[in-house]
């Protein structure tokens, strides 16, 4: 078991994530932006190895504006040393990494050119992952989309359009259960025909349930991940009070959180922490799981 968080974070004096407007897009801009972003996500990467955070979701800003139609700059090849020295450090230290593109990415949209802008944002982050030389357990986590007022046709059409995705992308797919449309039985669906593993959202389970229990549910979900998909992730939170059903918590509840540990025995899988603090709540996070046979830490 290996403990992490996504993207930002708040301890170090950089910002990992730093993008432009499209009118400001030039090359010159492009390559000053992604040597911050990449010397910004080293810095993280040693954060993380120091403090035993050993799951990271990087940025999809990294390269900002790399699936766009006016991004004609050989990206890939100017900085593929660059990503390579960052994946040796990743690998040296035994950290999984992950990425999500937003929630604009929609395989199963009604509209085509949102499937083929998709597509090419899906590329971007599969060409990330690859540059940095990671094995496909290197996840890109989506979820199933909309409904479109027909849910059986909308699976379908998710199934169909998965196999026109390029091999690379599909190597290192994984469909999240979602807190509006599609829970842990329709994303069950989906794998079987496709095969896709299931990344399981905690949180997402407890406002939209298909009624399991959690070791239920997390029997059930593990069973999708083969073993060059490496161990099952998991995205973890809980619900900020005084908010909305669904708003994630500000700061994690360790309560609450030892309770999911021993909930989720014998299960073993990566858990990555959707809480506000980012890696605040992590490192309280690490020390909660410190003694838990499952936990995953650096020798030194």
């Amino acid at each position: 078991m290996r403990i992490g968080y996504p993207c930002i974070n708040r301890s170090i004096a950089c910002q990992g994530d730093r993008t432009f407007r499209l009118k400001s897009y030039s090359s010159e801009r492009l390559i000053e932006t992604v040597q911050n972003n990449l010397n910004c996500l080293e810095e993280i990467i040693r954060f993380n190895a120091k403090n035993q955070l050993l799951f990271f979701r990087i940025t999809s800003d990294l390269v900002p504006f790399a699936s766009h139609p006016v991004c004609n700059f050989p990206w890939q090849e100017f900085f593929q040393d660059r990503f390579r020295q960052i994946g040796k450090l990743i690998k040296r230290n035994s950290i999984r990494i992950s990425m999500h593109p937003d929630q604009f990415t929609l395989i199963n949209s009604v509209d085509l050119q949102i499937f083929e802008k998709g597509v090419k944002e899906l590329t971007y982050h599969a060409e990330v992952l690859d540059l940095l030389g990671l094995p496909p357990s290197a996840k890109i986590q989506i979820h199933g989309g909309g409904v479109y007022g027909d849910k059986n046709g909308s699976l379908k059409r998710f199934v169909d359009r998965y196999g026109r995705l390029p091999l690379k992308v599909r190597r290192r797919l994984v469909l999240e259960n979602d807190d509006r449309s599609y829970n842990l039985i329709d994303c069950l669906r989906i794998n079987a025909e496709t095969g896709v593993p299931i990344l399981f959202d905690v949180f997402h389970h407890h406002v939209n349930s298909s009624g399991e229990r959690l070791g239920e549910a997390f029997e059930r979900f593990s069973r999708t991940w083969k073993e060059e998909d490496g161990i099952p992730m998991v995205d973890y939170s809980s619900q900020r009070k005084g908010e909305k059903k669904g708003t994630h918590a500000e700061a994690i509840d360790l309560r609450n959180f030892k309770v999911f540990l021993l909930e989720t025995k014998p299960h073993d899988f990566d858990v990555m922490l959707e809480i506000k603090d980012k890696e605040k709540s992590a490192l309280k996070a690490v020390r909660a799981a410190s003694k838990d046979s499952r936990f995953q830490k650096i020798v030194r």
